[in-house]
């Protein structure tokens, strides 16, 4: 008989059966990979290093702990980033907290192109105004950064806007004289004829169809950089240390529709902006414009801080520069505290409801075009008046109320001290837009969602009411044929036919 080889649970087995017995138990699962032979052999193990009381009760137990400890599942979830967001925007604060700039010579003065942001913080923050002494050094720390990659004469900053995703720090700079960067127009060109208009017409081709008598508002340019809304350029990113984004000039389209508009931003430039009327552009233009708009209406200094300059001739045309006073001996806190708001003036030139800081007449003639009586008694009557805003530096006691309300609110710092204490001036108007003055010194900040203030719930603008059909003279409804009429029309057109062959056979 054959040789045995082993036992199993008091069974005499033979070498070919223990053999495909131990084959069967290292044969793998399909499912886990794994094989009894192999989970037994750990749980032996298991049992012999722990050696726990009442091994066999707890068979079951470490046997179902072994098996979890191996589950992989076939998860269909998203897969967690190796860095969290936090990470990288520790990373990225990192890289400008690191960036070290070579201390000048003793002949040479460093240039000043960022104002001290720390100090116009500390003012503001004595005042329950800003983003905190650690942010606001990151932010001083990127508009260095963003001074040494562009050439900039001098650059600030403009404020923070809060966004549903991500928030935007602006920043407000000027070019160097002769540096600025060459910004194509893209004025709308004129179209050109398709040179068909020689052609002769085609007796068979059917009437033309009525051709539309509107006309649409001609495009207004757009103010070049230098002047106007686009005095200044600005920049912004998500987080202090990100790449800095430039945003485009502003068009007087894009303030004419910002206007009729309310929309929170989500802190993406390229996303496209849904609204009615329909916005031409996208996030960043819109951000642009509100820019201007909060700009134009909150920029404020101390009165005589800045003045005009004497040698500049204006005749007809309003002022757009002016310089610092070097006469200017500061303000009291008693004299910026005036309930009339006397002791502050507008430096930001006012955007007319055009769109832009300096009217153009929106009406182009063409000087190849022949004009006749009838038409120049058309643009006489068509005539538009040129629309006028407030001049530069002017008083905020101009400035409209704010439902029934004064447009500005001022405050001072502390009660405690008022030697060293600072006047805090917010708008009404645009919450978010403050300013501080004490002596010679003024700073303005904007920290808020871009909104402008509304008592009432706001409500799009409804769309035009739906076009007239259109009623000519020359066109008349009829009502369509019987089929005895076709029967008849078509028996008439085939005599006709036939007639016509007759006579060609005839002439041949």
């Amino acid at each position: 008989g054959e040789e045995e080889k082993g036992s199993f649970g008091g069974l005499i087995m033979s070498d070919a059966e223990f053999d495909a017995a131990k084959a069967f138990l290292m044969k793998a699962s399909d499912d886990s990979g794994l094989s009894v032979f192999d989970h037994l052999s750990e749980l032996v193990n298991k049992l012999l290093d722990e050696k726990p009381n009442n091994a066999v009760d707890m068979l079951e137990t470490i046997s179902y702990g072994i098996k979890s400890t191996r589950f992989q599942p076939d998860s269909t979830l998203k897969e967690q980033n190796e860095v969290s967001d936090n990470v990288q925007i520790a990373k990225t604060h990192a890289a400008i907290l690191k960036h070290e700039t070579d201390i000048p010579e003793e002949d040479d003065e460093p240039e000043r192109v960022v104002p001290n942001v720390m100090e116009n913080a500390k003012y503001f923050e004595s005042s329950d105004v800003g983003l905190g002494s650690e942010e606001m050094f990151r932010v001083f720390l990127a508009l260095k950064q963003l001074s040494e990659q562009q050439p900039l004469k001098s650059v600030s900053f403009w404020g923070k806007i809060f966004g549903l995703e991500h928030n935007y720090f602006i920043a407000e700079a000027e070019y160097r004289e002769g540096e600025e960067p060459q910004i194509e127009n893209e004025d709308d060109e004129e179209e050109s004829g398709d040179g068909n208009g020689d052609e002769e017409p085609d007796e068979n081709a059917p009437p033309p169809l009525p051709k539309s008598a509107y006309k649409p508002p001609p495009v207004l340019p757009t103010e070049e950089y230098g002047s106007g809304a686009n005095k200044k350029i600005y920049f912004v990113c998500n987080e202090p240390g990100e790449a800095w984004n430039l945003l485009p000039n502003v068009t007087p389209k894009h303030i004419q529709v910002a206007r009729f508009i309310r929309k929170r931003f989500t802190g993406r430039l390229d996303l496209p902006v849904v609204s009615f009327p329909p916005f031409p552009g996208t996030e960043g233009e819109l951000l642009r414009a509100q820019i201007a708009r909060i700009t134009a209406g909150t920029h404020i200094s101390p009165a005589g801080f800045y003045t005009f300059d004497e040698e500049e001739e204006a005749e007809d045309e309003e002022r757009e520069n002016f310089m610092i006073d070097e006469e200017f001996e500061g303000k009291t806190l008693q004299e910026l505290m005036e309930p009339d708001l006397s002791g502050w003036v507008h430096h930001a030139p006012y955007v007319l409801p055009q769109g832009r800081c300096r009217w153009v007449n929106p009406v182009v003639k063409d000087e190849n075009e022949e004009e006749d009586e009838d038409e120049d008694e058309e643009e006489e009557e068509d005539e538009i008046e040129p629309e006028t805003g407030l001049p530069l530096l002017t008083p905020l006691q101009n400035d409209e109320e704010v439902d029934g309300l004064p447009s500005w609110s001022t405050r001072i710092s502390s009660n405690a001290h008022p030697a060293y204490s600072s006047v805090l001036i917010s708008s009404n108007r645009w919450p978010g837009a403050y300013a501080f003055g004490i002596g010679k010194k003024f700073s303005n900040v904007y920290i808020g969602n871009g909104l402008k203030y509304q008592s009432e719930p706001f409500s799009p603008q409804l769309p035009p009411l739906p076009q007239v059909e259109f009623s000519g003279e020359s066109i008349n409804e009829a009502s369509d044929p019987s089929r005895e009429e076709e029967e008849e029309f078509e028996a008439q057109q085939a005599e006709e036919k036939d007639d016509d062959e007759e006579d060609e056979e005839d002439d041949e």
